[in-house]
């Protein structure tokens, strides 16, 4: 180790701080030039001889058992090269945060005998032309038995309703429970304790990402028995390692080209078009792209989950929130994704940038038959935040009291302990209400222009 007499100390400067001068100032994007010239380079900009175009077969149904999957039509459609089915892939059940320990792989690549939502791939045909793909793609006939769907988070976990997935539950297992669960202090004490008690429930639908540019990719095989894979994925290291991991190659046999996505807001992170295209350049020996159509980014892109949150609050005559419950299903529809960790978010944020002494928080990550829903800015948090701050705005009107007035009251200081037993560090939370008042002209009685997030005091 260095002694501290060596160290460089020069980024510490005087003159090195005068640089650091961005803060409060508008910069330009170093890649704006380029993207308003056009002359940024995307995954479609790139081209290559003898290029494949895959579609999909899809899902009709919600729900359903698959009887027969006969190809034949498809195969005599002009340009058409080869389908592949679940049996073509060497390792097909993944899930992607598999890569940070969460289990059980619950999601085929290719269904093997049942869909459990509308549009998932069943069969991967291959073509010369994209139009030929989709002409091929819509002659594969798929027999099946329906099954009965659930579409309701509830409805999902009642007793007798038929479970969905392969584990036989309808919902995550957080180390042994049906959901993650926060318990700080005793709510029910604190409920029999407060001057009002109020409970209400919000709901959100699921909100699609709706990128300018459609998920896909493109792989091409290179003649060291590597596959390039221009993509315009957000997560080129999990698309590496899922990929790789579901063909059958080594780590190192797979290069993503990736970084510039035409939108993208969390939904392009789900590794769904990268591994059957590297199987398919690996059986053909040729370029091959998938892309989704602008009707299959809409139908079966991930979404944000759809939530339901209740939230029950044990509120003093003064503001001060003592207690508060809550109940959170989140929607992962009929797969996993990323939906486990939003969950886990989810919990970790509640009761939102407040201290409150006791608190209660069972979060439900339930699987449907609707399109899995994954990432999608600040997923398992912006959902929470819409119903902990519509709570808030109730609970301001309840006491007649001034909403900012409430939230600075109950607002986490420097040293508070977390729901989730994490000590709060750096909040500010205070100061900004305080300067959010100054610049819209609001003022605030003394008391709460002398509050700070270093201490009570004032509270």
């Amino acid at each position: 180790m260095q002694d501290l007499e060596q160290i460089d100390t020069s980024f510490f400067s005087a003159e090195r701080e005068a640089e650091l001068d961005v803060v409060g100032t508008t910069v330009p994007r170093v890649d704006a030039r380029a993207h308003v010239t056009g002359k940024t380079q995307f995954y479609e900009d790139v081209s290559f001889p003898g290029m494949l175009h895959l579609k999909m077969a899809r899902s009709t149904r919600h729900h359903a058992l698959l009887k027969k999957v006969d190809t034949s039509a498809a195969a005599k459609v002009p340009g058409f090269v080869r389908a592949l089915t679940h049996k073509d892939v060497p390792n097909n059940w993944y899930t992607i945060l598999r890569l940070i320990g969460v289990e059980p792989n619950d999601e085929p690549v290719l269904p093997e005998d049942r869909v459990l939502f509308a549009g998932e791939q069943i069969v991967a045909i291959l073509a010369e032309t994209a139009e030929a793909a989709g002409e091929a793609a819509a002659k594969v006939k798929i027999d099946y038995k329906d099954l009965p769907a659930v579409f309701d988070v509830e409805e999902a976990l009642k007793p007798g309703t038929p479970a969905i997935k392969p584990h036989g539950k309808n919902h995550f297992v957080y180390e042994g429970h049906h959901c993650r669960r926060i318990r700080f202090g005793d709510v029910d004490k604190a409920f029999a304790q407060a001057d009002h008690v109020i409970e209400h429930r919000y709901q959100s639908a699921p909100i699609e990402h709706a990128p300018t540019e459609t998920t896909g990719c493109i792989v091409k095989p290179e003649g060291d028995g590597r596959f390039t894979i221009h993509s315009n994925t957000q997560a080129c290291y999990f698309t590496l390692d899922n990929a790789a991991l579901i063909v059958g190659l080594p780590f190192n046999k797979l290069r993503v080209k990736g970084g510039t996505v035409g939108g993208g807001f969390g939904g392009k992170v789900d590794v769904i078009v990268e591994p059957i295209a590297i199987l398919a350049a690996m059986l053909t020996q040729r370029p091959v792209k998938y892309a989704y159509s602008r009707e299959e980014e809409m139908q079966v892109s991930s979404p944000r989950a759809a939530e339901r949150i209740y939230i029950k609050d044990g509120i003093m005559k003064d503001g001060r929130i003592i207690a508060r419950k809550v109940t959170l299903y989140v929607d992962a529809g009929a797969y996993s994704r990323h939906s486990p960790y939003g969950t886990t978010k989810a919990a970790a944020h509640m009761p939102g940038p407040y201290s409150i002494p006791n608190v209660w928080v069972d979060a439900h990550c339930v699987y449907t038959n609707r399109t899995p829903s994954s990432a999608m800015r600040g997923f398992g948090v912006t959902i929470g935040d819409f119903a902990l701050e519509s709570q808030m705005d109730r609970i301001a009107r309840l006491l007649k009291m001034d909403p900012i007035e409430l939230r600075m009251l109950n607002a986490y200081r420097d040293g508070d302990m977390k729901a989730h037993r994490k000590k709060a560090e750096g909040c500010a939370l205070v100061e900004v209400m305080q300067k959010a008042a100054e610049m819209t002209g609001r003022n605030l009685p003394e008391r709460f222009r002398k509050m700070s997030s270093l201490n009570k005091e004032g509270v």
